[in-house]
């Protein structure tokens, strides 16, 4: 991403502040895409690679992309919530982008944990689509998705097993996307990863 479309902005949250790395394309943009991190307590961070990624890709896709610091990290104000105050934050971001874009599709996209929060926030935003990559299933409830939601998991994920996505998914009828030999932080695979979402959103 041009370092000159890059916007740091604090956007009023239930908690405070919340930190938040805008990449705007500009004119033509074909929507919103907003990405969450990973888990807080185990150093997650809106620049987690996996996180920066999936906002690179979508950026050059023609996504306006919104990366937040969940409360309690880097200078958003708070402290973790397990999921349920996080949810809140997503909600305040995706509503202050709504308002300052205009009616512009949201994707939500989230990583481990933030896959987890995404779909909780999904109940309230209301998507056009979305994007699980190592979704944290075995930690936490995570709730059901649109059936065209982009699924993707590494084969040998040693956090959230594979077999427990399926199981997830299973019920759901919902495919996975298994990234050969990928674990759950997708080294040497980043690549890979960002293919797999340019095949599902170019235009």
């Amino acid at each position: 991403m041009p370092s000159s479309s890059l916007t740091r902005v604090v956007i009023d949250g239930p908690a405070g502040g919340i930190e938040t790395d805008i990449n705007d394309p500009g004119d033509g943009r074909r929507g919103i895409a907003l990405v969450a991190h990973p888990n807080p307590v185990q150093g997650g961070t809106k620049d987690n690679k996996v996180v920066t990624t999936l906002a690179k890709t979508f950026f050059a896709l023609g996504y306006v992309a919104a990366r937040p610091n969940f409360r309690g990290v880097g200078a958003s104000e708070g402290a973790f919530d397990q999921g349920r105050g996080e949810t809140e934050d997503l909600i305040a971001v995706a509503a202050h982008l709504k308002r300052h874009y205009g009616k512009l599709p949201v994707v939500l996209a989230g990583f481990s944990f933030g896959a987890f929060v995404q779909t909780r926030a999904a109940r309230r935003i209301h998507p056009q689509r979305m994007v699980l990559v190592g979704a944290a299933v075995n930690r936490f409830k995570a709730e059901g998705v649109p059936a065209d939601t982009l699924v993707v998991h590494g084969e040998h994920d040693d956090v959230v097993p594979l077999a427990a996505v399926l199981d997830w998914a299973r019920p759901q009828h919902l495919p996975i996307v298994v990234v050969p030999g990928g674990e759950h932080f997708f080294h040497g695979r980043l690549g890979l990863l960002a293919e797999i979402v340019v095949r599902h959103f170019h235009p």
